[in-house]
């Protein structure tokens, strides 16, 4: 099929977090300002500097049958579950080919994450050293690969259209929504299975972002130590779970009666060319993205409503990101209801645009922004409105919202959706 520039929309949403076990459970913690931070009790952490995290609120090993859990990683886990919700959420059953609506050729899947299998790779060398060559499962290299979250969710559905893995640190999930837009955008495909996911709550990457100095180290007070936006942030908390969407083009959508939760308007995207870890302090990459966002679309930046900020709680990468926007937005920004909701969930590095993505869905479904919490002292840098403490209602008639992510590398993400 040629290039039509078709419209696209979000049919389906799934989400496994540390926050609930799916997107509803998980929104309803986002509102009530609930925060999924939690003490490691594990003896293998007791040592680190850093001994909380948001690990998921409901495991993986609760929800799938022991013999696929035993097959994949926590990652591929994570992705399965919510792209089932997601798939079941867009209507439809089965695989694609036992369904009418959908031809496998006409579907992909794009499934993100920054850092792929860690788990797997780095308990299976434990397995190597501890127990000899024999014990090493046979499913290492199928569990550990980077595509195995996309994989594992193409087998599921019967995606033929394309199945593909973007890497780009903690903007992955959301490259991964911006490429599966620009598959249906373009014609190559119908419907795409899209979103991010993590798993690598284990000693080994906690203690490398530890001494990033990164991480925050607030062991004494978990629930309150992910604090974007406050005076006194020190770093993110770690996360774990998934995110995903069905994009569908609005033509297909509407031929076979779906339910439409938003349009998606498009994808900035762009690179800092900075510093590998850094943030660059101007956000100069930041507002070429989101330059580069407004000049492909015809989003203006008066209908921006609602911004789900990347703020992880880093204290140079909060204020560039605000400094990004006032630059490009100027005055506009005064009337966008910004929320960082890794203050609740911690922040899931690839997975992080995918559930972020399903968040800024809901927000403009129900018109509500989801507060940050823990912000006792505002920072003078923070030049923007941050919802604070509690839900706020968004306006009526057409609003649009934008997700940002950003990620190690310098890789800049801006995703925007408006309501149907």
């Amino acid at each position: 099929m040629n290039s039509t520039n078709r419209t696209v929309v979000v049919t389906g949403i799934g989400a496994t977090t540390p926050l609930g076990g799916d997107s509803a459970s998980t929104w309803e913690g986002l509102l009530a300002g609930r925060s999924g931070v939690k003490p490691l009790e594990s003896e293998r952490f007791a040592d680190l500097p850093v001994r909380i995290a948001a690990s998921a609120a409901v495991d993986p090993e609760d929800v799938l049958p022991r013999p696929l859990v035993r097959k994949l990683d926590r990652s591929a886990q994570f992705a399965l579950i919510a792209a089932r919700e997601a798939w079941a959420d867009a209507g439809f059953t089965g695989k694609a080919g036992d369904d009418s609506a959908i031809a496998p050729e006409r579907l992909g899947a794009v499934i993100a994450s920054g850092i792929g299998g860690v788990t797997t790779l780095l308990d299976q060398y434990d397995v190597l050293k501890e127990k000899g060559a024999r014990r090493v499962s046979p499913h290492t290299v199928p569990m550990l690969m980077p595509n195995s979250p996309s994989a594992n969710v193409g087998l599921e559905v019967n995606a033929r259209a394309g199945v593909h893995t973007p890497v780009s640190a903690c903007a992955s999930g959301a490259e991964a929504i911006g490429y599966a837009y620009e598959m249906i955008r373009s014609g190559r495909a119908d419907i795409v299975v899209a979103g991010g996911t993590e798993a690598a709550i284990h000693p080994l990457p906690v203690a490398a972002f530890a001494s990033m100095m990164a991480m925050s180290k607030n062991n004494d007070d978990p629930t309150r130590a992910s604090r974007p936006y406050d005076k006194g942030r020190d770093g993110f908390v770690l996360g774990e779970g998934a995110g995903v969407v069905v994009l569908e083009s609005a033509e297909h959508a509407a031929a076979r009666g779906a339910r439409v939760y938003c349009e998606v308007l498009g994808q900035g995207l762009s690179a800092d060319s900075h510093h590998i870890a850094q943030p660059e302090p101007t956000g100069r990459g930041i507002a070429a993205a989101l330059q580069n966002l407004l000049d492909s679309t015809d989003l203006k930046p008066a209908e921006v409503v609602h911004l789900n900020a990347h703020a992880t709680s880093t204290p140079q990468g909060d204020a560039a990101e605000i400094k990004a926007l006032r630059k490009v937005l100027g005055d506009d920004l005064d009337h966008v209801a910004v929320s960082a909701t890794k203050s609740m969930t911690g922040h899931l590095l690839g997975g992080a645009g995918g559930i972020e993505t399903v968040m800024s869905v809901l927000a403009l479904y129900h018109r509500t922004a989801p507060p940050t919490i823990n912000v006792d002292e505002l920072d003078e840098d923070i030049d923007a409105d941050i919802v604070r403490d509690e839900p706020r209602q968004l306006p009526e008639g057409s609003i649009a919202a934008i997700n940002n992510s950003f990620g190690f590398g310098g890789h800049n993400v801006v995703l925007a959706l408006r309501t149907v």
